[in-house]
């Protein structure tokens, strides 16, 4: 038995609620900006995905026009830092809806650290930094998807293992719905089945 809805017949906050509850866990990209005058903005957006390996793009979406998407089009610039599980106090504040021209950076009490290859700051404490040049944005009704080509790596030598970051270091934060976060639970490891060694039992089920 299921409960059917239809997104036309639904306020947006309603959809909000239910998609956000249901595509889950969501990586948090952790988006640092430098705006035209200047003032360092950090804030967690949890729409986030990697979109091409070859460029390297990742994407995030700005539900709104918030001071991250004003900024990524005012200066081209921005970086993804990861949420790590130890600065979770940290990551909710900056999600805080402080006014225009306050940094988040400041008001929080987050560390920075100069980026390498942009203007925008990097999260000193954060294992990760993807420091991102604008490729492009999408807008879909209220949001815009933000996409970056990262130019720049940072990585926290004390998260690598054998040179690839290990996920039980990392310790990535999730949103979850409602007021929900998510953190590592177990972490299973099983392997692609090449269709070469899938079993001769289970292809004869396979259509001819």
């Amino acid at each position: 038995m299921r409960t059917e809805f239809n997104p036309a017949q639904m306020e947006p906050v309603a959809v909000y609620r239910l998609l956000t509850s249901t595509v889950v866990p969501r990586p948090i990209a952790w988006v640092s900006t430098v705006s035209a005058d200047g003032v360092d903005n950090l804030a967690p957006h949890s729409f986030f995905t990697v979109s091409s390996v070859a460029p390297p793009i990742v994407q995030f979406t700005s539900v709104g026009r918030k001071d991250s998407l004003r900024n990524v089009e005012a200066t081209g610039q921005f970086v993804v830092n990861l949420a790590p599980e130890s600065l979770i106090d940290e990551v909710n504040k900056t999600a805080t809806d402080f006014p225009e021209g306050v940094s988040e950076f400041d008001a929080v009490g987050v560390e920075r650290e100069a980026s390498t290859r942009v203007k925008a700051p990097r999260v000193a404490h954060s294992p990760v930094a993807l420091e991102c040049e604008l490729h492009s944005t999408l807008r879909l009704g209220n949001s815009t998807v933000v996409f970056g080509r990262v130019v720049h790596l940072a990585i926290d030598e004390t998260v690598l293992h054998d040179g690839h970051p290990e996920v039980t270091r990392l310790r990535p934060l999730a949103r979850l719905g409602k007021d929900e976060w998510g953190t590592l639970g177990g972490v299973l490891d099983l392997r692609r089945i090449r269709y070469a060694d899938w079993p001769e039992s289970d292809r004869d089920r396979l259509p001819h």
